[in-house]
């Protein structure tokens, strides 16, 4: 008796130990996907998402800082900003300038200049060479090349890391993608939805607009972005920062640190009122 309880106590005791190890085990990874296809679907999943951002209106909350050469800071300035998009245009109307809520007159100002912003945005052909100096997320996914995947959890989501750099030979369709040729970077997607979670990039090289005439931007300018799943159905941008070292038209110098909050993003549309004016109605429900 005494060596069968031994032995069902040995028997209990390895089954233990045995499920113990694979608990322990981490199940073996799934193959990462091909890295160019991965990239697409992220750029034609970005696309849609511009789409659906001209269905929002969200609160823009900014912090600019001004350095000197030894990039301490020499002044601050805090803004408030409501956003949206017409026509893949951004239009900003600025709510409070350090805190303080614009008076009447500055308001009056604002409305003028948002309504004018409107009218340009819904006039393509005025918008076509504007359009194409600007940066879009989608245009940097489309001219840089990744390498490196790895999986991370980011968030508590599944995440694919990649580093990603410039192609030089890139054909650039204006200032904008010109700008990406000389980025390098990380990018963090989430692996279940294929959308941009965060973005650090820094410019590895100077670059010159207009030989340099127009502006010097410095190498180590660097900016960094985030999206987040919003009400569960749309990713959307929630932060960015950035530094900026540059020299406009040889005279100027600019040193500039920005951080930017986005929030309470609500379903909208715009209508346009009469006397040239135009006014976000948002939905009741988000």
């Amino acid at each position: 008796m005494r060596g069968i309880r031994t032995a069902r106590c040995a028997g209990f005791l390895l089954s233990l130990f045995s499920a113990s190890l694979l608990h322990g085990q981490k199940p073996a990874d799934k193959p990462l996907p091909d890295i160019r296809q991965l990239m697409t679907e992220v750029a034609e999943h970005q696309k849609q998402v511009e789409k659906l951002r001209e269905d929002y209106t969200y609160t823009a909350q900014t912090v600019t800082q001004d350095l000197d050469s030894k990039g301490q800071v020499k002044k601050t300035e805090t803004g408030e900003f409501e956003e949206f998009f017409v026509h893949g245009r951004l239009i900003w109307r600025r709510i409070k300038k350090d805190g303080k809520p614009l008076d009447g007159e500055e308001q009056q100002k604002e409305t003028e200049r948002v309504t004018k912003a409107v009218e340009k945005a819904e006039n393509p052909k005025s918008e076509e060479k504007e359009e194409e100096n600007e940066l879009h997320l989608v245009k940097l996914l489309e001219i840089v090349d990744a390498s490196q995947p790895r999986r991370e959890n980011f968030r508590g989501r599944a995440t694919i890391v990649c580093d990603f750099v410039g192609r030089k030979d890139a054909k650039a369709h204006g200032l904008g993608e010109d700008l990406f040729k000389k980025l390098r970077g990380t990018v963090w997607i989430d692996e279940a939805d294929r959308e941009v979670t965060r973005l650090e990039a820094t410019f590895y090289d100077n670059v010159r607009i207009g030989g340099g005439l127009l502006a010097n931007i410095q190498k180590g300018t660097y900016l960094t972005f985030d999206q987040a799943k919003i009400n569960g159905e749309i990713w959307l941008p929630i932060d960015s920062e950035g530094t900026l070292d540059a020299r406009l038209m040889v005279f100027k110098g600019i040193r500039q640190h920005i951080v930017e909050h986005d929030s309470n993003y609500q379903r909208f549309h715009v209508e346009a009122l009469q006397n040239k004016d135009v006014k976000v109605v948002t939905d009741k429900k988000p």
